[in-house]
């Protein structure tokens, strides 16, 4: 009876351990997701990659953009002062034109 018992725990602990290894094909789709997740994988980095330069050319441009609006906004101020300038010289002429005619009109 002992020796029944053993003979069928022994063919159960085989069957359990052969049922619970791996197979060849299980292996197969193992390794097959593996390459699937890792090319997925690669490709989020190449993604990404080129999502920074992209982002990295944007700010290029960005900053560009805001020299040029600087530059404009100097070119835009001395031109104001040299308005204020004119102006200013024109109304001392326009004073001294006055003057002379008064001048003028009191002989």
């Amino acid at each position: 009876m002992k020796k029944v018992l053993l003979v069928v725990s022994m063919m159960l602990a085989l069957a359990i351990g052969v049922g619970g290894c791996a197979t060849t094909s299980d292996l197969e789709a193992v390794e097959a997701r593996e390459k699937a997740i890792a090319a997925k994988a690669d490709q989020a980095a190449l993604d990404a990659e080129e999502a920074k330069m992209a982002a990295d050319e944007a700010v290029l441009k960005a900053n560009q953009a805001v020299e040029r609006a600087e530059e404009a906004e100097k070119r835009a101020n001395e031109r104001e002062r040299i308005a204020e300038e004119k102006e200013r010289l024109a109304e001392e002429k326009a004073k001294e034109a006055e003057l002379v005619f008064q001048k003028s009109m009191k002989k």
